[in-house]
């Protein structure tokens, strides 16, 4: 009986072994499917609740290989071959870059050495895909700054679609995204403290009054609740190249779903400068025209476009 039940706990520990071998396989040959996902997760749990009961029918011998030499190079290699796949140099993003596995993120951003390319899927029947092509100057072992964020018709942030890879010198490097951003974020902690909504709040600190449009929740733009009253928004990106001693560019199209164009140009709208503070201390910062001080950076890019699938 004690025979039969370790075959039985080691065919089982086997089998399952190979299950979760052959969904991990799949897992990264194929697109994301949540039925594969879902079947090598939970066969992971069983696969651990397994190896307790493998480990219980073989303590002893196990207690005895816990007291050789092996013991340590196994756990070295272990612990070695982890840290080397959590911090994924360069051989390793290469591997994984041949997985089909998007994940199922409702956001991807793709750097090549013909440009960038953002797509954004909130939901099956909204698809938009923001393709940045290269120009002249762009390198992609220096690759630029870069940040794409939603605003509403009266300039307030609502949403960042997508960050700097280094969130540091990104910051500094893109003013004019930092300082919208830092603002949202102000403004969503005081409506916190208080109880109030973001727009209560942005009246409460006179930016400028009450808003065009006053929703600060992206989806109501994107996805809105009454199709036939859509509010515009718009999409921009700020970029600029690491040490090129010029200031950042900021690009930006106006979408409306009112009246959707399934294919949009973004255009360039400026350089950030800071100004004087307002009557009530607070930063300001605006956009202005390209001057003679640019060079490279205009070429930095050929064109950005914006693709919105609707159906």
């Amino acid at each position: 009986m004690k025979t039969c039940k370790r075959s039985f706990v080691s065919l089982l520990t086997a089998l399952s072994f190979v299950v979760l071998a052959v969904t991990g396989i799949l897992a990264f040959v194929r697109p994301f499917s949540i039925e594969v996902a879902g079947l090598h997760a939970l066969m992971g749990f069983v696969f651990v609740g397994l190896i307790a009961l493998h480990v219980a029918n073989n303590f002893s011998d196990l207690s005895r290989y816990m007291r050789t030499k092996c013991l340590w190079a196994t756990l070295a290699i272990t612990v070695g071959l982890t840290a080397f796949f959590l911090w994924q140099p360069g051989p390793i993003r290469s591997i994984l870059t041949l997985s089909q596995n998007l994940g199922p993120a409702i956001d991807r951003f793709e750097m090549k050495d013909d440009g960038l390319i953002y797509h954004y899927s909130p939901a099956p029947q909204y698809k938009m895909s923001l393709t940045i092509r290269a120009g002249k100057t762009f390198n992609r072992k220096t690759p630029p700054h870069v940040a794409i964020w939603l605003e509403n018709a009266s300039f307030y942030h609502i949403k960042t679609l997508r960050e700097p890879d280094d969130l540091t010198s990104g910051r500094a490097a893109l003013p004019y995204w930092d300082f919208k951003v830092r603002g949202w974020e102000e403004a969503k902690h005081k409506a916190k403290e208080s109880g109030k909504d973001m727009t209560e709040q942005l009246e409460v600190d006179s930016v400028s009054g009450a808003t065009q449009n006053s929703s600060f929740d992206a989806a109501d733009y994107i996805l809105p609740a009454d199709p036939d009253n859509p509010m515009p928004y718009r999409l921009l990106i700020e970029i600029a190249q690491p040490n090129d001693n010029q200031p950042s560019l900021v690009y930006s199209v106006e979408i409306d779903n009112g009246v959707p164009s399934a294919f949009q140009l973004l255009d360039l709208v400026g350089y950030p400068d800071r100004e004087e503070n307002d009557k009530d201390g607070k930063e300001v910062w605006a956009l202005y025209f390209v001057d003679k001080r640019f060079g490279s950076a205009l070429t930095l890019i050929d064109s950005a476009l914006l693709t919105i699938d609707r159906t």
